[in-house]
């Protein structure tokens, strides 16, 4: 079901439509920032492109997103070329932008579009692997012309601040984003409320004297625009503590297959999580047994923070009779590179 099906009723402006459309838009047009997913004709843009893109830059600022949007694209220039591509490639070609389900469900859609043609709707999108409201709404909106809203972080933080709320819900946010959007320019409007709220309305410290909304926005007027919306409530960080075993060199080592939603299918080195209380000895030693390796000389310890979690890992050296990769060749996680980093040059870390 789409958002407009379940949003509450339009809700009422303090302000004239057509004068904030009209303002947004000419600002748009004359600062809206060249990004290689917008090459085209509004409203017409690739959808290829434009899909990667958005699946991409939902976890990564678009200055640092661009170089990975350009080597995917290079590896990967069409559809087809996707579809062809081993998960192994995919994988490789997304290392370091994380949440590599992202990657995994990119790859499966692909292979169904390349067998049956981009989708010529909202709901079409919707129906491929990996794509949410947010994505089905930029796609046919920027390659199809169709009158569907974004919702995301700059969506949300440009609308509580042009409305002083503090706590916007989801569906708060969808209604207004419908009601706002303009039914003539759809696809420019979401880029212009995207752009306004990356470069303008940003987080800390919005810049209201350039904001092509400021004569309507009443969190301006409140004279604190930056206390909307208020912080969101993060959840805590879980600690988390593992070992893992080098057998081999840094550029050749054995290598297991990751499980799980954030890491699955890359490649990594052995590890054994450590239970409530364990010494990490006790995990070297239960993880030696099940490769089976004996284990080597301690190499270090490294902290990583992904998601929620922060992964304090002991990294052993370890003997064992066991088929090594060449590293170079595989998909990592950052973690992973880390540690291998450590064990090249343990002083560094």
């Amino acid at each position: 079901m789409s958002p407009s099906a379940v949003t509450p009723p339009v809700p009422a402006f303090p302000f004239p439509l057509p004068d904030l459309r009209s303002a947004l838009l000419a600002w748009f047009d004359r600062t809206g920032r060249a990004l290689p997913w917008r090459v085209g004709r509004e409203g017409t843009r690739d959808p290829y492109r434009v899909w990667v893109a958005e699946i991409l830059l939902q976890q990564t600022q678009v200055a640092r997103g661009q170089i990975y949007y350009d080597r995917f694209l290079t590896a990967f220039p069409t559809v087809q070329a996707l579809a062809a591509a081993p998960q192994d490639a995919v994988l490789k070609a997304w290392e370091g932008c994380g949440y590599y389900a992202r990657a995994r469900n990119l790859h499966r859609a692909a292979q169904r579009v390349a067998h049956e043609g981009f989708p010529r709707s909202y709901d079409g999108w919707l129906a491929l692997p990996g794509v949410g409201p947010y994505t089905a709404a930029a796609v046919s909106s920027l390659a199809l012309n169709e009158a569907r809203a974004v919702n995301d972080g700059n969506v949300r933080r440009v609308l509580a601040r042009l409305h002083a709320e503090p706590q916007p819900t989801p569906a708060w946010v969808q209604a207004r984003a419908d009601a706002l959007l303009d039914p003539a320019r759809p696809g420019a409007w979401n880029e212009a409320v995207m752009d306004l709220g990356a470069t303008v309305c940003t987080p800390a410290s919005p810049r209201c004297e350039v904001c092509p909304l400021r004569p309507w926005c009443a969190a301006f007027a409140s004279g604190t625009p930056a206390a909307y919306p208020a912080p969101k409530v993060r959840a805590a960080v879980q600690d988390v503590s593992v070992v893992a075993v080098l057998i081999g060199t840094p550029q050749q080592a054995v290598l297991e297959r990751r499980s799980g939603a954030l890491l699955g299918g890359l490649m990594g080195l052995p590890t054994e999580p450590l239970a409530a209380g364990e010494n990490p000895q006790s995990a070297l030693e239960r993880l030696c047994a099940r490769l089976p390796a004996r284990p080597g000389a301690f190499l270090g310890t490294l902290t990583h923070v992904m998601t929620h979690r922060r992964v304090t890992l002991h990294l052993h050296a370890a003997q064992a009779d066991l088929p090594r990769r060449v590293v170079a060749e595989e998909a990592l996680s950052r973690m992973d590179q880390k540690a291998l980093l450590l064990a090249a040059q343990p002083a560094l870390l």
